[in-house]
């Protein structure tokens, strides 16, 4: 498993890190002879960065209400497998 940099420090998932919005619109791309509009350049990593931010937020808006149903569930379980009063033990 290839250990994985991220600001310079070991990042230990082992899997590549997702890029941040801040990383996506700081990206500084090599000058080229026959290269791209610059301009273009930074509107593309805007709108991409814009796109990741949203996409975080909507991973953590559900991996709240994944918790709050777990832990609804939990409670419903807790409260369905209770021993009744007057059983047999």
């Amino acid at each position: 498993m290839a250990q994985v940099y991220r600001g310079g420090q070991p990042y230990g998932t082992g899997r590549p890190a997702l890029l941040t919005p801040h990383e996506v619109r700081t990206h500084e791309f090599p000058p080229l002879r026959r290269g791209v509009d610059p301009v273009e350049v930074h509107r593309f990593q805007a709108r991409l960065a814009d796109e990741l931010a949203a996409l975080y937020q909507e991973i953590r808006v559900l991996a709240q209400e994944n918790d709050r149903l777990r832990r609804a569930l939990r409670d419903w379980q807790a409260r369905r497998c209770r021993p009744r009063n007057g059983g047999p033990w």
